[in-house]
């Protein structure tokens, strides 16, 4: 009391210390605080700066691990994705199931080139050109060298021959010679273009991809009854896959045909399920139609003009959105993408056409028959305009009446 202003110091003191000599400590100079206090600040920096050359050092090790764990998983092909079932390869050779898949891709991409080519013969006796026998006559021997060549990758893979870098050249060099075919035989089906009318074409996906598609520029309106015919062709196992599939915003499943897996063909409204007995996967052309009133969720099915199966109760009362995306060859899990390989649709379509009514029995047979004059849907019409295609997808001359003969 009666001290006026005062200062309080505190002092920090050892258990077994002298109180009054710290008291008598407290008392020195703010200059030897001041000292205190900045060694104090420079102990805190160094610390800092070794926590972070640390992290670092964590940083490095963790990206090494990873890039190591990443090489063992490609060392490893029985432990990726989608192999289960495969036996580990720990002497870090390229696996046999490996080997098959590739070879198999391989195999269909060749056999895709044949058919184009086919196609092109087709094209060339109708126009008689020397040029243009003389290019498909140089693409045949392309394609039967490259054949002989697959044939002795797997002759050398069965006696066990080739080592992964060789593997990797070989496959490398056959790769980019089919690329240098692709793009000769698009040129000619270019050439081709030009001379056919706009609906004489059909779509192909010779492989199962999460990337190859095409797409109808136009969406779909607000529909209470649908009709929705094409003609189709595959032979793909298990299941062709998802031919078409339309998605709005907030509902991936608006419609949608697929065969996925074991499963028969099904057809998808609003997220509702009706399974169509539909037996087409046998690799001919087969001409297939759904129709469907929103009323009772009536629907019919038709393969090749005949009534195969019909139902009820498939989304009733459910009009078709608008504004969404249809897409043919893959199914939407999102608006426009999402897509899954395992549903990728494998194989030729053509005459995709949409109508905003039911066809009845007698259009259905006379589009599958050609018996009648070609009715062209009132909501998406067949027509190269009308459609983009992505991935490698492949657009080429189609009559679907000559199919018939």
């Amino acid at each position: 009391q009666g001290l006026g202003q005062t200062r309080f110091i505190c002092t920090s003191v050892p258990l077994d210390g002298d109180v009054c000599a710290a008291s008598a400590l407290g008392t020195g100079s703010a200059e030897e605080l001041k000292g205190t206090v900045l060694q104090l600040r420079e102990t805190v920096l160094q610390q800092k700066e070794t926590i972070m050359n640390q992290k670092e050092t964590i940083r490095e090790l963790t990206a090494k691990l990873g890039r190591c764990e990443s090489q063992s998983v490609l060392e490893l092909p029985g432990e990726g994705k989608g192999r289960k079932g495969f036996s580990k390869n720990t002497m870090g050779d390229l696996s046999r199931p490996a080997a098959a898949e590739t070879l198999s891709q391989l195999g269909q991409t060749l056999q895709s080139l044949k058919t184009r080519l086919e196609n092109l013969e087709q094209f060339s006796r109708m126009n008689s050109s020397s040029q243009t026998n003389n290019l498909k006559d140089i693409l045949q021997n392309k394609i039967d060298d490259l054949e002989k060549q697959v044939l002795s990758r797997v002759n050398s893979l069965e006696e066990g021959k080739l080592s992964p870098r060789n593997e990797s050249e070989e496959r490398g060099k056959i790769e980019s010679t089919l690329t240098s075919l692709h793009q000769r035989i698009s040129d000619l089906e270019k050439g081709q273009k030009d001379n056919r009318p706009p609906d004489r074409f059909q779509l192909t996906f010779p492989l199962r991809t999460n990337y190859m598609y095409a797409k109808v520029k136009k969406s779909l309106p607000e529909m209470y009854a649908f009709s929705i015919c094409m003609w189709i062709k595959s032979n793909a196992s298990p299941g062709m896959g998802t031919p078409f599939s339309y998605a709005v915003p907030g509902q991936a499943n608006e419609l949608v045909l697929i065969e996925w897996g074991n499963n028969p063909m099904e057809i998808l409204i609003n997220d509702k399920v009706a399974k169509l007995p539909f037996v087409i996967n046998d690799g001919k052309w087969h001409h297939i139609c759904v129709t469907w009133t929103t009323r009772d969720g009536v629907w019919e099915a038709y393969q090749d003009g005949t009534q195969t199966g019909n139902g009820e109760n498939l989304a009733p009362y459910h009009p078709i959105k608008p504004q969404g995306v249809l897409v043919l060859g893959q199914e939407q899990d999102t608006l426009g993408g999402g897509f899954d390989a395992t549903q990728a649709f494998v194989g030729e379509l053509a005459h995709f056409n949409v109508w905003d009514r039911k066809l009845s029995p007698g259009e259905v047979y006379g589009l599958a028959t050609c018996s009648s004059k070609a009715l062209a849907g009132n909501v998406i019409a067949w027509a190269e305009a009308n459609i983009d295609i992505y991935g490698g997808a492949t657009k080429w001359t189609f009559e679907a009446c000559r199919q018939l003969n």
